[in-house]
């Protein structure tokens, strides 16, 4: 047991201390930018401001799997925002997505540039526009969509909860870590357990909801975040397993996953994405490393 006073929270809360942890210099209470900067335009029709974690992923994922199928309208520049750095708080960055978190799009194909935030957003959108990874069929459609905001409201038990007090966290708190592992260990359940009945999770094709859930769930059944694959004993759900390695074979996956990444082996990384046929070029010998 802790010799530690318990923490009795005050009548208001106030804001007066660090709160330590991985993300303490950047974490704040307020919204708004914190200085002036302005973001870096190319020429393609959609501009990308994100970075390699795994929301960035899903939209990197989304665009090279639309060149893929042929889209010359999805061809994209994409930017770097380093998030331990504060640059999601660039007045430029805050003008496409207020709630600086990455990724945030900006498309500037038609008359007027459209910004897109949120990355479930920016998948429904894509999809849309370029009339792929989206059924048409009502009852598919729906079906999809639900599993894509399944991932959209489950991943904070994963990130916010799970990641940070087991991996990020200034002290170890027993209590919540037996939290929101129990949680990821039924949201790993509930994969499992559809993933035994159907290929993709939308059904029969692969859609934005796979592309929605790989880089979270699909990292975590490989044990690559937080370094909690063991404690969580991720390789028991085999058909999560399954479903996570076929969709990571898929040769756009592996070039959306290098975009804006800036951790691992630099083979693995490609910064500021600008051109297609260059990015083939520059990246053929990166990607037979990565496997």
């Amino acid at each position: 047991m802790s010799d530690a006073p318990e923490y009795v929270p005050p009548p208001v809360w106030t804001w007066n201390k660090a709160s330590g942890g991985r993300f303490a210099n950047i974490n704040r209470p307020i919204a708004g930018p914190t200085h002036g900067k302005v973001l870096p335009v190319g020429r393609h029709p959609l501009q990308l401001y994100s970075l390699g974690t795994p929301n960035g992923v899903k939209v990197t994922v989304m665009l090279e799997e639309l060149l893929a199928l042929g889209h010359a309208g999805a061809e994209y520049d994409a930017w770097l925002i380093r998030i331990n750095e504060g640059d999601q708080f660039g007045s430029g960055f805050v003008d496409i997505n207020p709630n600086s978190k990455i990724p945030a799009l900006l498309d500037r194909s038609g008359p007027k540039p459209v910004r897109v935030f949120e990355s479930g957003a920016i998948l429904l959108y894509l999809a849309e526009k370029f009339g792929a990874f989206l059924p048409t069929d009502p009852l598919k459609r729906t079906e999809c969509l639900s599993w894509l905001f399944w991932q959209m409201g489950s991943a904070p038990y994963l990130g916010g909860g799970f990641g940070h007090f087991y991996a990020y966290a200034p002290t170890k708190i027993e209590y919540a870590i037996d939290r929101f592992a129990m949680e990821v260990k039924r949201q790993l359940d509930v994969l499992d357990r559809r993933l035994a009945e159907v290929p993709f999770l939308g059904g029969d094709e692969y859609s934005i909801a796979d592309i929605a859930v790989w880089p979270w769930y699909g990292a975590l059944a490989k044990g690559l975040l937080y370094g909690g694959g063991e404690f969580l004993q991720v390789q028991d759900y085999k058909h999560v397993q399954r479903w996570t390695d076929g969709i990571a074979a898929r040769p756009a996956v592996k070039r959306g996953r290098m975009v804006n990444r800036v951790t691992g082996d630099p083979a693995s990384q490609l910064h500021e994405r600008h051109e297609a046929s260059d990015f083939d070029t520059r990246t053929a010998d990166k990607l037979a490393k990565a496997g």
